[in-house]
């Protein structure tokens, strides 16, 4: 009598065929790593002084500053005064001088950068 012998189950092919691909997509950590990484140049539009409207001087001051600068001391007076929204940290809650600034009681502080480009020249 013939026995009949039953194929063995071929599970190690496609663990090969993973690894064998994560090894031809990986990259050499040496060209990347030899490479000086280039030092950005700051845009001469961003230093720019710009006039500031009577609305916001009030937040950030009357001297002409930069468009960094303005959001910059503007999220200090945001913090001083702790108009940060408790449950939501990306909203802003306006006071006077703000509401004066985005023209609604609660602005994004993504649309904030936008909310100041009406209030400098």
């Amino acid at each position: 009598m013939a026995t009949a012998k039953k194929a063995p189950a071929k599970k190690a092919a496609p663990e090969t065929t993973v690894a064998a691909k994560k090894v031809a997509t990986a990259k050499p950590a040496a060209k990347t790593a030899a490479a000086p990484a280039k030092k950005r140049t700051p845009n001469p539009a961003f230093m720019k002084a710009l006039t500031l409207s009577p609305e916001l001087s009030a937040v950030v001051g009357d001297q002409p500053l930069p468009r960094t600068e303005i959001v910059s001391k503007l999220w200090v007076y945001i913090k001083a005064n702790n108009l940060q929204d408790q449950t939501n940290k990306r909203m802003i809650n306006a006071d006077k001088k703000l509401l004066a600034v985005f023209g609604k009681p609660q602005v994004s502080m993504f649309e904030m950068a936008g909310l100041i480009g009406k209030h400098v020249s």
